[in-house]
């Protein structure tokens, strides 16, 4: 699916924000729907450690607010959605530029919407693979998202 123009401002402005410009990672495609984001973790002078290679807190930041935000987008207003716990493990050095891909299909989606008419709130589980220009997996990303429902609040009463 290709980019809306909505999409490409929003990864133009995702890529400028400050805190995310600082992981050196950049967002290199969104899809219309949101449900595939693709980004690119570049090994450079700000991405690189003292061995040479790119720093685990930028492979780790690049991916971190992805998919709450692509849950967010794809669930709508009436859910809370929350980033809740994450684990890397490191496979490889990162010597060169490196990849993910975040994928929300529908199915999912549709699942996580059906399973809060019987449940207050859910956890659902997320691996993201960095990998190289030849798939080289370097790095793997274990996120939990946190989905509920807001409570509904009885109308308050002035006196």
């Amino acid at each position: 699916m290709p980019e809306s123009w909505r999409t490409k401002l929003t990864r133009w402005q995702f890529n400028l924000f400050p805190a995310y410009r600082g992981t050196g990672g950049r967002v290199t495609y969104i899809s219309d729907d949101w449900s595939e984001v693709r980004l690119t973790i570049p090994l450079s002078w700000r991405t690189r450690n003292y061995v040479g290679s790119i720093y685990g807190g930028s492979l780790y930041g690049a991916v971190d607010p992805i998919y709450m935000l692509m849950l967010m987008k794809r669930l709508g207003p009436g859910y809370v959605v929350w980033d809740k716990a994450a684990n890397i493990r490191f496979r490889r050095p990162g010597r060169e530029r490196l990849y993910a891909t975040c994928v929300v299909p529908p199915e999912l989606v549709d699942g996580i919407r059906d399973e809060l008419t019987r449940v207050p709130k859910l956890d659902r589980g997320f691996t993201i693979e960095i990998v190289d220009h030849a798939g080289v997996v370097h790095a793997v990303v274990d996120k939990t998202i946190h989905v509920s429902r807001p409570a509904v609040r009885p109308m308050e009463t002035g006196s």
